[in-house]
């Protein structure tokens, strides 16, 4: 029941910012969050910016926010690869610099051949033809396929961009291979933010953008699942789908009243 929830996941981009500016009534709602006692986690697939560079980006678009409230693919990744495939030989496939958050990581040099573990980020134009190539070469050479996440795109201030899902999928299809995904919407990212918080799956609401991989795979865990129409909302995406979210909010600013009203 809502009146035991004590503990808020939020999805970044396209819940709390849309090109690292914040949404209207975005701030305001974070600190009404606060205000009420609830403990609160950014949990992101975000795979451009490490970690500290999200945390800097959110205070100076306004949020009052601390690096360890923010839990990320990247991090969750190099976790993973620690307890899977310690010591492996990592051809990184992504924009972006996020070798900070991949402590422990070995990643290969542009010339080496010898590779354990592709490992996907996000997407963007370092994904080139080459870049694609040389990693289906090595997952014709037996390496594994690890993606940070598998969404499909995300929204800028420029529109939806096509992001490393695609790439993915690409991958599979082209090597015969199933990729083991960290990110949403697999459950490591949730059980790590909840962790975090010190809270249980039935404590929590994860509020989202995406249907899919923020708030049905949360819904799957037990959490509350909240999504919002911003960021890459489409309407026909909730229409089809078979499930439906806890709840629909027109976006993350009408949070706190939602809660309120809920718990009353």
């Amino acid at each position: 029941m809502l009146e035991d929830v004590r503990a808020v996941l939020l999805d970044i981009d396209g819940v709390l910012t849309v090109s690292w500016k914040a949404l209207p009534g975005a701030v305001e709602a974070y600190d009404a969050l606060r205000a009420a006692g609830l403990e609160v986690a950014l949990v992101t697939n975000t795979t451009s910016r490490t970690r500290a560079a999200i945390g800097d980006a959110l205070r100076e678009a306004g949020f009052a926010v601390g690096d360890e409230q923010i839990v990320t693919a990247p991090i969750a990744t190099a976790a993973y690869l620690a307890e899977h495939h310690p010591g492996a030989r990592c051809l990184l496939v992504s924009s972006g610099d996020v070798a900070a958050d991949l402590a422990g990581v070995r990643l290969a040099g542009p010339e080496e051949s010898e590779i354990d573990v592709v490992l996907v980020g996000g997407g963007g134009p370092e994904i080139d033809y080459a870049a694609l190539n040389r990693a289906l070469a090595a997952l014709h050479d037996g390496a594994a396929l690890v993606a940070m996440h598998r969404s499909m795109y995300w929204r800028t201030d420029a529109g939806l961009q096509l992001d490393a899902g695609a790439f993915v999928a690409a991958l599979e299809a082209a090597a015969d291979v199933e990729a083991v995904v960290v990110g949403k919407p697999a459950r490591g990212l949730f059980e790590a933010a909840l962790a975090t918080l010190c809270a249980g799956a039935g404590e929590a609401v994860m509020v989202g953008d995406d249907l899919d991989s923020d708030v049905l795979a949360a819904q799957t865990l037990g959490l509350t699942g909240v999504l919002v129409r911003t960021g890459k909302f489409r309407p026909e995406v909730l229409e089809r789908s078979a499930d439906a979210p806890d709840a629909v909010l027109e976006s993350v600013a009408d949070l706190p009243g939602w809660l309120r009203r809920s718990e009353g």
